[in-house]
């Protein structure tokens, strides 16, 4: 790994020479690509002096602790020593996870799907909760929302709910949300007070860029319109604006119907269909990596149940990681990034180990 490293460092120094070459500066589609490859490199590179330096201090301290005699002297290097060995450790994991080959759309924008599963009015009423809650997480890191398509019920629930979540890393951030989600809680229905469970799954697909992604052929789609309707069955109006995309070779529907107009229904329909599209593609990929073994958090397995949300006992469960928080009320409002990070640490881990 080290010796990986070290190449990184000497090629990151190579190309900021190159960027400050004049026949460099002057082809810009050559400086461009030197410029993206020192601002890939320039993370880890960055690390690797932090570590470096650690490793430094750790070779100084030690030096002490042979050569010195003064007792009171001894006793400081040790307790450094002690603070320097754990920071040590720790930097060779970050490294590690650095150096892991990266997913190739974690930086892409998010599609959100939330259904209703088991569970009737409830299972609507928690789709709605879990969107909040993705809204409420995009909320906080700085992240823009969009909504693509609903189904809404009456009591202000969900059957279907699809948003855009448009922001840096997004994916990398909410890919492993995808799953089966249940709730346990006592329904507002409910007069006998009696917990009830149900559930809503989640699929988090990349949004794929239409030039380079995924090629769609217009002959392998037929395309339908209708009439919007909205939850209680009333015409939203009484052109057919709404869009069904059927992608032939595989039997995948679309649908939108949010937008008063054909041609914004469309538009999002082939967001839709290209994201899913891409989401089979990525899933192809993932089985054939996994085909000797079995990542826990990594599937993204629609019919896996991940998370409990228990309100009586106002814990939150992920079952893929045997991690609990009890702070169901703030993780639902988006309170996500601890849960994120340990999701993403356990990736990083169980990918280090498999190589």
């Amino acid at each position: 790994m080290l010796d990986r490293l070290k190449d990184m460092e000497e090629r990151y120094e190579e190309l900021g020479r190159l960027l400050g070459d004049p026949e460099v500066v002057a082809d810009l589609a050559q400086y461009q690509k030197y410029a993206k490859a020192h601002a890939d490199l320039q993370n880890v590179v960055s690390k690797y002096r932090e570590y470096n330096q650690i490793i430094k201090q750790i070779d100084e301290v030690s030096d002490i602790l042979d050569t010195e005699e003064d007792a009171e002297f001894l006793a400081m290097a040790r307790t450094e020593l002690e603070e320097l060995e754990p920071l040590k450790i720790r930097m060779e994991e970050e490294l590690a996870a650095l150096l892991l080959p990266s997913d190739p759309y974690d930086d892409k924008n998010v599609i959100v799907e939330i259904r209703a599963g088991a569970g009737g009015d409830e299972a609507a009423l928690f789709a709605g909760d879990l969107l909040r809650m993705y809204s409420r997480y995009a909320e906080r890191i700085g992240w823009k929302t969009e909504m693509l398509s609903s189904n809404p019920t009456g009591l202000g629930g969900f059957k279907e709910v699809i948003i855009l979540i448009k922001g840096e890393g997004a994916y990398s951030r909410l890919k492993f949300e995808s799953g089966v989600h249940r709730v346990q809680r006592v329904p507002t229905t409910e007069s006998g007070g009696r917990i009830h469970t149900s559930t809503a799954t989640v699929a988090v697909l990349p949004e794929a860029d239409e030039d380079t992604d995924i090629d769609i052929n217009m002959d392998d789609l037929r395309i339908d319109t209708y009439r919007s309707s909205s939850a209680g069955g009333q015409n939203v109006q009484k052109n057919e604006t709404a869009i069904r995309i059927t992608h032939l070779p595989t039997g995948m529907v679309v649908t939108c119907q949010d937008e008063r107009s054909q041609y914004q229904n469309k538009e999002k329909a082939f967001r839709l269909l290209r994201s899913h599209l891409l989401d089979m593609k990525i899933r192809e990929q993932q089985a054939e990596v996994a085909k000797n073994r079995k990542l826990q958090v990594g599937t993204g397995d629609r019919s896996e149940k991940i998370r409990t949300y228990n309100f009586p006992q106002n814990r939150i469960t992920d079952h893929r990681i045997s991690l609990t928080f009890h702070r169901l009320e703030s993780v639902l409002d988006g309170d996500l990034g601890e849960l994120v990070e340990t999701l993403i640490a356990s990736d990083h881990a169980e990918r280090r180990e498999a190589l």
